[in-house]
């Protein structure tokens, strides 16, 4: 018997998994509801969803009443300590007071595989909503997916513009499976109806076999018919660079934020983006699949001109 359409209520819509979340929640039948910013960009969003105008960040009692769930897309855009505070924290503990406030009974909650092993402030700043959002009372699910495939594509100019693909390290030090921004939607949505991933914290990651920055890299190279050609970053150089600029950030805000993300950058360099085993190990077996979607088909995809990526806030290699 297939479940009834419910009415849900979206924050985050026009982010890259946002976008990724209405689309599976309008194909899944559910009535949905973006409450979106004046002036941002919501072209791209599916026809059958409802536009509303507001403050995301700031969710009222008000805005939640009439619906039956809550899917909070909402993600600092930098990461920095300020925003992830703001953003990933108290705006998301605001969305889930007001839900509750308003009638709303299941709240899906976007978060990231990376909190596992918590090293920067965004990561702790999801932890604690991740918590008031299980305390509260509410159905919920909370949803940690491991890497997007947007985050993956920063180096794909450099490889076909002829420039060398850049690895930390051996290029073997971390791996994911990542998963689409369509995959991760569907997940979502999936989310609402079953019961199996309510209550729960759900990690999850694309098909397939878990990838090494080295791999990705070699693909990119035989997609393009380049020779490989690869420039080592070692892990070392980065904590030079973090102790540097932290002495700078002293006396300077700006040395203090390049800092923060030179933390975030040597985070990813040397973190996995799979779940842990039980020994606490990054592991492979241990990271639940779900989708169709591969990384090599959206690079062939892009190189070949079907898809684009607005790489933002991921650009650091491009």
């Amino acid at each position: 018997m297939t479940a009834p359409p419910l009415s849900v209520l979206l924050l985050g819509a026009t982010g890259t998994a946002g976008r990724g979340a209405a689309i599976g929640l309008t194909e899944a039948g559910h009535r949905v509801t973006a409450l979106v910013r004046e002036g941002s960009d919501a072209d791209g969003l599916p026809d059958a969803l409802s536009i509303r105008r507001g403050a995301p960040l700031h969710l009222e009692r008000q805005h939640a009443e009439g619906f039956d769930a809550l899917v909070i897309c909402l993600a600092s855009r930098t990461g920095l300590p300020r925003d992830a505070w703001e953003i990933d924290h108290a705006a998301t503990v605001r969305a889930i007071d007001a839900a509750k406030a308003g009638g709303i009974r299941h709240v899906v909650l976007l978060s990231a595989i990376c909190v596992q092993r918590p090293q920067l402030e965004f990561q702790r700043a999801k932890l604690v909503a991740e918590e008031h959002l299980k305390s509260s009372g509410l159905t919920w699910s909370i949803v940690r997916p491991t890497a997007f495939f947007k985050s993956l594509s920063g180096q794909i100019a450099r490889v076909r513009d002829g420039r060398p693909y850049l690895l930390f390290g051996d290029g073997q030090l971390t791996s994911c499976t990542p998963i689409s921004d369509r995959d991760l939607g569907r997940y979502i949505a999936a989310c609402l109806n079953d019961a199996d991933k309510q209550d729960r914290i759900l990690p999850i990651g694309g098909p397939g076999p878990a990838l090494t920055p080295l791999e990705m890299g070699e693909e990119l190279f035989r997609l393009t018919g380049r020779a490989p050609r690869f420039r080592r970053v070692p892990v070392r150089m980065m904590d030079t660079i973090i102790t540097a600029l932290s002495l700078a950030g002293r006396v300077s805000a700006s040395a203090r934020d390049k800092a923060d993300f030179a933390r975030i950058g040597r985070y990813y360099a040397t973190e996995s983006m799979l779940a842990l085993d039980a020994s606490g190990n990054y592991s492979r077996e241990a990271t639940p699949s779900f989708g169709e979607d591969r990384l090599f088909d959206h690079y062939r995809d892009v190189l070949e001109g079907r898809s684009s990526v607005a790489l933002g806030d991921h650009a650091a290699f491009s």
